[in-house]
């Protein structure tokens, strides 16, 4: 199609013409916005470049067919905004202020897979099986019911409807004591554990314990909070009494019903010569129970918190039993430290959403996240006892430590592998991605070389097939 008579003769009438005519063929009632987006986007791409002259607002809405009135507000808007400037009897020019600019494109920062043959990296459950049917009818069910109001501002501690599900559900199958007043819903164990965090630093403790070899983002996420971790070993109980005693924190963190990563559960006796302690230095043990729920030879024990609601904060989300992604989770405190932590929680974000949290509420009751526990607990186990097996053929030999729970293994594999840096590099240009247990481990305890290999493999993400086929490359290229 040639441009009209109007247009001809100048670059800048066509391409304005042009650039504008899908605007024009816009809906009335969006027209006028639509035209002045478009001429907009045509100034910052650099297709209309500074100092370019365009047609009257006549001709141009002529050519457009489209009233005049709606060009001379755009060319009014865009001159206000800086993309444009007008002279009386000087015409419309693009300004010189006006710089071209690449559209910009949204980078992924999210940690993906790394897109391995095999991957063994730990933490990740296993996506496809969300229940996407169930949470699909329980959205429906929410909201048709839910009130208008409820889609306000929330109460920061959460949806009074979703803590006593939650409640209910700790109690029975954690051995919680479960006030609904103490619990607070939040964004993951991550922002449970930045708010003990800060709520730490204002009664001015400055440094918590923190479980070695254990769980790196601890350290991160207390140090953003102004408190500083202290690495603590752990033995074949669970974290050692002496240097906690010798350390001086007043705060620990903890996972003690399936240690990260050593895979131990503590001991009835160090479980109870914990709380002595806290009682003893008036501190405090925050519980992370990240994976509790998932004890494959037995019932799991209960949490520390059912022992000592006073001196045992506790935490826990749905990151392993139905999506990270959710971002959704508890935090459960003493009586004595539910105000200061509600209050942060109000000015971090206001609250959680209250349609997710309506959403869960409703899964709960129905007993479709008992339903969701069962399901993975049978797969992992599957998973589990296919990991074992084949480290059993591929690496004869190995010790798999740590009880029959959780998303991971520790493997130790025979000395004639090591050294383990030489072994990592061997399986990572393979292609199979491992996380080694000296990566759990603080920098300072870390020794200079690691002569025996030992692993942190997680398996919940991966079918079985895969998983014998990662662990015999994963052979292949350590003795190739």
């Amino acid at each position: 199609m040639k441009p009209p008579q109007s247009a001809r003769g100048t670059v800048a009438a066509s391409a304005a013409w042009e650039l504008l005519l899908p605007a024009a063929a816009a809906p009335a009632r969006t027209r006028g916005r639509s035209l002045q987006a478009a001429l907009r986007e045509a100034v910052r791409s650099g297709r209309l470049a500074p100092g370019t002259r365009l047609p009257s607002s006549r001709d141009l809405a002529a050519d457009l067919g489209v009233s005049r009135g709606l060009v001379t507000e755009a060319y009014e808007q865009l001159t206000a905004e800086g993309y444009l400037r007008s002279g009386r009897g000087a015409g419309t020019w693009v300004g010189a202020a006006a710089r071209a600019a690449a559209r910009p494109r949204a980078h992924d920062l999210a940690p993906r897979s790394p897109g391995a043959r095999a991957d063994f990296v730990p933490g990740t459950p296993d996506l496809s099986l969300f229940p996407r049917s169930a949470w699909a009818a329980a959205q429906r069910d929410v909201l048709a019911e839910l009130p208008h109001q409820d889609l306000g501002y929330p109460d920061p501690r959460g949806l009074p409807r979703l803590r006593t599900a939650l409640a209910a559900l700790l109690a029975r199958r954690r051995g919680v004591v479960a006030d609904p007043e103490r619990i607070v819903v939040v964004s993951g164990v991550a922002q449970a554990t930045t708010l003990l965090g800060f709520a730490l630093h204002a009664r001015g403790v400055r440094t918590v314990g923190v479980e070695d070899p254990g769980s790196p983002q601890h350290d991160a996420l207390y140090t953003s909070a102004g408190v500083t971790a202290v690495p603590l070993p752990v033995d074949g109980e669970g974290i050692a009494l002496e240097p906690l005693r010798a350390s001086g924190v007043r705060a620990v963190v903890t996972t003690p019903a399936h240690q990260f990563p050593t895979g131990i559960a503590y001991s009835a006796d160090r479980r109870a010569a914990l709380l002595d302690w806290a009682r003893e230095v008036d501190g405090i043990v925050l519980e992370d129970d990240y994976d509790g729920d998932f004890r494959y030879d037995r019932a799991p024990v209960g949490a520390l918190q059912g022992l000592d609601p006073d001196h045992v904060a506790y935490t826990g989300s749905v990151s392993k039993s139905l999506a990270p992604g959710l971002r959704l989770g508890w935090l459960l405190v003493p009586e004595s430290w539910a105000e200061e932590i509600v209050e942060r929680k109000r000015t971090m974000d206001l609250g959680h959403p209250a349609l997710d949290q309506a959403l869960f509420a409703r899964f709960l009751e129905r007993g479709d996240y008992d339903r969701q526990l069962r399901h993975c607990q049978r797969a992992y186990r599957e998973r589990r006892d296919a990991l074992v097996a084949a480290l059993d053929e591929h690496f004869p030999g190995s010790e798999v430590s740590g009880i029959a729970a959780g998303l991971h293994v520790i493997a130790t594999l025979p000395e004639r592998y090591g050294p383990e840096e030489r072994f990592l590099a061997r399986v990572a240009e393979a292609g199979v991605a491992v996380r080694p247990l000296s990566s759990c481990t603080h920098p300072r305890t870390e020794s200079a070389e690691t002569k025996q290999v030992r692993l942190v493999l997680g398996y919940a993400h991966v079918p079985p097939a895969r998983i014998a086929e990662g662990v015999r490359l994963m052979a292949q290229a350590a003795t190739g």
